[in-house]
């Protein structure tokens, strides 16, 4: 059984919000689309610089482990 996670405080919000762009990131990447601004788009807000999502994925995965947000 899976424990519950809360999510309360800015660094965990924003971390649930990394990780969802995160896998929006991965369907884009293998040419899924989805209504609004895409998720390539949204990562480089973040510094990424690409010009795919399957350039960015990779690019995007390293940043989150520097920050602690994965393994």
């Amino acid at each position: 059984m899976q424990e519950t996670i809360i999510a309360d405080n800015p660094r965990l919000i924003l971390g649930y919000q990394l990780l969802a762009l995160k896998g929006a990131l991965k369907l884009e990447s293998m040419g899924m689309k989805r209504a609004g601004q895409s998720a390539l788009s949204q990562v480089k807000a973040f510094g990424i610089k690409a010009k795919t999502a399957k350039q960015a994925l990779p690019l995007f995965i390293e940043m989150l482990r520097k920050e602690g947000f994965i393994k």
